[in-house]
């Protein structure tokens, strides 16, 4: 443990570890914290929540929960293949699929193991059955800023989880520049042989940069290989594009029947700590044969299934997605009226969705940035110094006010003057 404490300690001295804060109690997006460090209490307006449209303590949807667990009490303390299916998971997978048109939906406890299954059967499928034989080997292209549970995945693609070596055909594994889909196309021809099985994996909305990655075009790209599966992870996109909150195909006007009618499958990983207020994910598919083996993956069959109350918030949340589409209008409305703000004040914010990532001058520091807007003006935001080029990342969700936006601006703007006067005189 020598060099995990020497090398921690340098770190705090470097200045790279995160600031950590407690929260204390919530009401919305207001909210008290604590500070871990120093033990100093603050009554903030956070934009930090990835409560998209500020459903976590919605009336129905704590209910639901409370439910669930007088139902089934808080545990399936199982894993789905054994003892651990309820109807609530029936229910939610249904709902999934009606939500993202797509046939076939399963359920994991997160994202991380919802993508690392979906490696495991496609790739590797899952135990060996007489008289069939794997022969074709793997392609598979990622987005180079996709998210860490992507590129976590990928990286163990090559053997099937649980295993120290597998005896599946190899997988290769590469990448394309950030939303490019001339690049997407140059290297399939460079890396793409014949009989490989084609898969190219991207982010829907990607969550340091608040993009949208160019499905239209991606899908024109893979048509010329028929098979090849697109795989959108919609976290950032679920309840926050598209004129519903579907996500990214019905955001440029189409459903996954248009992939499907050029040749291309499209699967969807589907998360619920963002738009629908609980924890989890899944994975959906127009391939019925694809479930069963994400149903046995290492991933679902060595844990339990998705707790109760947790599946049942889920379902709820989506429920209520569905039955309030104005609230997807209305973010979307309160996201362009932020970002014209911030235009008009100068700031550089990138992306065009709900997450708002405004980037700094190299000279101003992001975390003592997001401190003085705590301190001084009673705000929460994310600074992001480490994982990506510097920046301030807020996120808009349903219950913040045009009153809140403005305050936002102006804070910004006040901190901004301040942080550049500290820079002169230092």
């Amino acid at each position: 443990m020598e060099v995990v404490q020497e090398y921690v300690q340098r770190w705090y001295e470097s200045g790279l570890d995160p600031d950590e804060y407690i929260c204390l109690s919530k009401d919305g997006n207001r909210v008290e914290i604590e500070d871990a460090a120093t033990g100093d209490r603050h009554q903030v307006l956070t934009f930090c929540s990835n409560d998209v449209l500020g459903l976590v303590n919605h009336p129905a949807v704590k209910q639901a929960a409370i439910k669930a667990i007088e139902d089934f009490g808080t545990s399936n303390s199982s894993c789905s293949v054994l003892s651990g299916r309820i109807d609530l998971h029936r229910q939610l997978e249904d709902e999934i699929s009606a939500f993202k048109h797509l046939g076939h939906t399963q359920l994991f406890l997160n994202a991380w193991m919802a993508m690392q299954a979906l490696m495991d059967a496609f790739c590797h499928l899952a135990i060996q059955v007489p008289g069939f034989e794997h022969t074709r080997e793997t392609l598979i292209l990622s987005d180079v800023l996709n998210h860490g549970c992507i590129i976590s995945s990928l990286t163990h693609a090559r053997t099937r989880s649980g295993k120290s070596f597998g005896y599946s055909p190899n997988v290769r594994v590469k990448s394309y520049r950030h939303c490019d889909t001339e690049d997407l196309a140059r290297r399939l021809k460079r890396y793409y042989r014949p009989g490989d099985r084609l898969m190219v994996v991207t982010d829907a909305v990607f969550s340091m940069d608040g993009d949208i990655a160019p499905l239209v075009d991606m899908i024109e790209v893979l048509s010329v290989y028929p098979g090849a599966v697109l795989v959108m992870d919609e976290a950032h996109a679920s309840g926050s594009i598209g004129p519903t909150g579907r996500g990214i195909y019905e955001h440029f006007g189409i459903t996954p029947q248009y992939a499907l009618d050029r040749g291309v499958v499209p699967l969807i990983m589907t998360t619920f700590s963002k738009f629908a207020a609980s924890a989890g994910a899944a994975i959906s598919s127009p391939v019925a044969e694809l479930k069963p083996l994400l149903n046995v993956s290492p991933t679902s069959i060595g844990t339990i299934s998705l707790p109760p109350p947790i599946t049942a918030a889920a379902l709820e949340s989506i429920r209520q997605v569905r039955e309030h589409p104005e609230w997807v209008r209305q973010l979307q409305e309160k996201t362009r009226y932020l970002r014209s703000r911030l235009t008009e004040e100068g700031f550089q914010a990138i992306g065009e969705t709900n997450v708002v990532p405004v980037v700094l001058p190299s000279e101003i520091n992001p975390k003592v940035f997001a401190r003085q807007m705590m301190v001084e003006h009673g705000l929460w935001i994310s600074p992001i110094w480490f994982i990506a080029k510097p920046r301030l990342r807020m996120t808009v969700n349903g219950l913040h006010s045009y009153e809140d936006l403005d305050r936002l601006v102006d804070a910004l703007v006040k901190t901004r003057e301040a942080c550049y006067a500290s820079t002169l005189t230092a």
